[in-house]
């Protein structure tokens, strides 16, 4: 393959509100967290062991505006974007990185604002559905 891809799916729980910024010219960019969880069971303890991942989401404008009108800390969403790492100087001088999701595609699963109000939970195309194991019936 001659080209290169970044490009990340994430469904996941909102970790906090969202935090909008407003710019000169009508332009807002919104940041939330999510979370995102693996399950396993550990194969020497049997025990059922669930490790949660991070994730820093930037949406931007009419979407944003959305996002802060309707979703709330706890609210399951999925994402489509790319990762794109960004570095300022801190207050002391001290190089800085953060690594965010720039989501381009955002589907509203459960919302708590959306039931509340009856307002529509979806911004851009619809989320693939999503197939499990289970729900395989090749036999191989």
């Amino acid at each position: 393959m001659a080209g290169t891809l970044n490009k990340v799916l994430l469904i996941g729980h909102l970790g906090d509100e969202v935090k909008m910024h407003y710019f000169d010219g009508g332009n807002c960019l919104g940041r939330f967290p999510i979370a995102t969880n693996e399950v396993y069971t550990n194969k020497s303890t049997g025990e059922r062991v669930t490790t949660t991942e991070w994730h820093n989401l930037v949406v931007r404008n009419k979407l944003a505006e959305n996002c802060e009108k309707y979703l709330s800390k706890g609210d399951k969403v999925y994402a489509e974007g790319r990762i794109k790492t960004r570095q300022w100087q801190d207050d002391s001088d001290t190089k800085r990185y953060t690594t965010e999701i720039q989501v381009t595609e955002l589907k509203f699963l459960t919302t708590k604002k959306g039931h509340e109000s009856n307002t529509p939970q979806t911004e851009t195309k619809p989320a693939p559905a999503i197939k499990t194991e289970k729900d395989d019936d090749l036999p191989f």
